[in-house]
């Protein structure tokens, strides 16, 4: 039960970075890949765990496997990447 609370609640800060991205105009994937470190300074209310989500964000839409990654779906990809 643990797991699935802590699942959750890292969806929902995903979920709550997600909508400053959108608020602050960035609305598509090309959008999100081109994102400076200055502009995203610039987002209202970011932390710096916000940063780490949009560093993450950035990484597995390059890897084209950002509906996996939102649904915490890490293991698979680790998986996949060790030949498994």
């Amino acid at each position: 039960m643990a797991a699935k609370k802590s699942t959750n609640t890292a969806l929902q800060q995903k979920v709550k970075v997600l909508a400053k991205l959108y608020d602050s105009g960035c609305k598509t994937e090309k959008d999100l890949k081109a994102l400076s470190l200055q502009s995203i300074l610039k987002i209202p209310d970011i932390s710096v765990s916000d940063m780490t989500v949009i560093t993450e964000l950035q990484e597995q839409i390059a890897k084209n496997r950002l509906f996996s990654y939102l649904g915490g779906a890490d293991d698979e990809q680790k998986s996949e990447q060790n030949g498994g």
